[in-house]
């Protein structure tokens, strides 16, 4: 079977990365495509020093650092990837990879973490970071979104079969696409997170200081909190406004490596969490430590954690409702090792069967050549 695996771009390693690392894990011989890659020889061994096939986009000024300005252009670099000579592509999309062109003869499978994020759920988040939301230029970069979104709803039919990292995204696909998905938990790396049954008095938050993640929102509770200790690991646009707001109990370790995230991670008694996620890595290393997490009741948390088991919700998105939850949180015993056995459901190895296991079913069950989309 030869495969064909499209992600969107290669610039820096994240979650969607580390599902993709996976998804050539379990088809090793595949090749892969993408729209840009700028990740250095040197540290794609997580990809199995892997080459990509990339589009005309590589090529533009200031693609690595400007990629995003390129948004308007990446559904017709998608369209232009050539994939001929493949029996299944395998699209990991959630932008403009999923509009790749295939023939009748081809199967196309998306794993997608969201419908095109910057046109659908994140649209004005981007056109202010971009400086397009006021004014004229605002005007014509939201009917550019609006083209973007039809595109992507219109080129969704391109894709045969959908699966998806939560039953919370699966909704989402639901109303974007009218089409149903099949949900496989994105792999959680459980194995570099390990179980430490002995906590130390302080919260803990990793995370990048953006709007969406509401960390200010923890400072501000913890700034309520002043006999409770809070570190902040990570950094961001949000950086200041962050430190801002936060009380003298709050410490801020900045962006630290993966061995300083896991020992923090280790030996917290909880971590906070208050964004609204499609899914939520962080949280769920948090708990392969055996740490509990208190978090937004909302999101792919409600799959993620087992409310009074591995954590608690606090069910609105303030202050109050956080500080609430704390109080009711210090009144409960979580099992570290309880902990630990739900983020198991999670990992990598788990997610490498259910892929194989979809991609080899859909596989099995095509429609004949005739019968399939265009």
């Amino acid at each position: 079977m030869k495969v064909a695996i499209v992600h969107d771009w290669l610039v820096t390693k994240g979650g969607a990365e580390n599902t993709l690392a996976q998804m050539l894990a379990v088809f090793p011989q595949a090749d892969l495509f993408c729209l840009l890659d700028f990740i250095p020889e040197a540290e794609r061994g997580f990809l199995l020093n892997k080459p990509s096939k990339t589009s005309f986009l590589q090529k533009l000024p200031l693609a690595k650092e400007k990629y995003r300005s390129y948004l308007p252009l990446m559904p017709f670099a998608a369209e232009r990837l050539d994939l001929s000579g493949y029996e299944v592509v395998l699209s990991s999309s959630h932008a403009a990879a999923k509009g790749v062109r295939v023939s009748a003869e081809q199967l196309h499978l998306c794993y997608c973490y969201t419908p095109f994020r910057y046109a659908w759920d994140l649209r004005e988040q981007y056109l202010k970071e971009a400086g397009l939301d006021k004014g004229v230029k605002g005007l014509a970069a939201r009917a550019l979104m609006a083209w973007l979104r039809r595109w992507d709803a219109d080129n969704s039919k391109r894709v045969h079969h959908f699966a998806t990292l939560s039953e919370y995204v699966r909704e989402r696909i639901k109303n974007a696409y009218g089409r149903d998905a099949e949900v496989i938990y994105p792999p959680v790396d459980t194995d570099s997170f390990t179980l430490c049954e002995q906590k130390e008095d302080f919260y803990v938050t990793v995370s990048r200081l953006v709007p969406y993640k509401k960390v200010d929102l923890i400072v501000r509770a913890f700034a309520g909190m002043p006999d409770k200790k809070l570190i902040v690991i990570g950094d961001g646009p949000d950086r200041e406004k962050v430190r801002a707001a936060a009380g003298p109990n709050t410490t801020f370790l900045g962006h630290a490596g993966a061995e300083v995230v896991a020992g923090h991670l280790r030996k917290a008694k909880a971590f906070v969490f208050a964004a609204e996620e499609d899914f939520g890595i962080a949280p769920l290393e948090a708990q392969a430590c055996g740490t509990p997490v208190i978090a937004y009741g909302r999101g792919g948390a409600l799959e993620t954690i087992q409310e009074g088991v591995s954590g608690l919700f606090f069910r609105e998105q303030t202050e109050i409702s956080l500080a609430e939850a704390v109080k009711n949180f210090e009144k409960v015993f979580f099992s570290p090792s309880d902990c630990r056995a739900n983020s198991l459901r999670f990992s990598e190895e788990i997610f490498r069967s259910k892929l194989k296991a979809f991609v080899e079913g859909k596989t099995s069950e095509r429609r004949p050549a005739s019968a399939q989309p265009r």
